[in-house]
């Protein structure tokens, strides 16, 4: 673990992996739910956490270099599905890039069991981690100048669903018309990190068999 003074009032931890990153965002949270902590933000990415507003960041620096972070707590309850159409122009580099057929691919991404690592890039996006490591794939060598809402992608061990089109160099696998982020809900982000995610296949009629 190494910490990083960030202005007056704020502090930079980074740990070796993103299951660690995990653990001590769930261990930062606990401890300021429970009075023992205190921080504006606590803000993770995918080998960081970020804390603003702490009245003494340097002396949280040396607590928590001086103790292992405990590990993180069971997975919570529920599971938020995404239903997906496997039409995305990237596909079949994907699948190539993975030596398998477009269904084989797809079949592949939608078995596997996602986590929300951390959010950023734009409101309502998360980087999903769960695809097994071999099969990370690159950004596109020519990124978008405009990617559609709803594109589900992929680059390098992530996967992640565009909240509203943008710019983007990741993979376009699929579509899925669950609204990711909606100002008028509460909350307004469908996903946030910790959440559990499963990606299910449809037809444009509905469940496939």
């Amino acid at each position: 673990m190494r910490t990083l003074p960030v202005g007056e009032d704020a502090l930079l931890v980074e740990v070796a992996t993103g299951e660690e990153a995990q653990a001590l965002l769930a261990e930062l949270l606990r401890r300021r739910a429970e009075g023992e902590l205190t921080a504006r933000e606590i803000v993770p990415a995918a080998r960081t956490v970020l804390l603003d507003g702490l009245p003494d960041p340097a002396r949280l620096a040396a607590e928590l270099t001086s103790r292992p972070v405990p590990p993180a707590p069971p997975r919570p309850a529920g599971t938020v599905e995404i239903p997906v159409r496997y039409d995305g122009p990237d596909l079949a580099d994907v699948a190539a890039h993975w030596g398998v057929t477009p269904a084989e691919a797809a079949r592949l991404h939608a078995d596997a069991e996602y986590r929300v690592a951390f959010c950023g890039f734009a409101p309502g996006f998360g980087y999903l981690t769960g695809l097994p490591a071999r099969y990370e794939v690159p950004r596109r060598s020519a990124p978008r100048t405009s990617v559609p809402a709803g594109s589900v992608a992929l680059a390098g061990p992530y996967t992640g669903v565009y909240p509203r089109s943008s710019p983007g160099g990741w993979q376009l696998i699929g579509t899925t018309d669950l609204v990711l982020w909606d100002h008028t809900r509460e909350p307004a982000a469908l996903l946030s990190p910790g959440t559990h995610v499963r990606f299910v296949p449809v037809t444009p009629t509905g469940p496939t068999a």
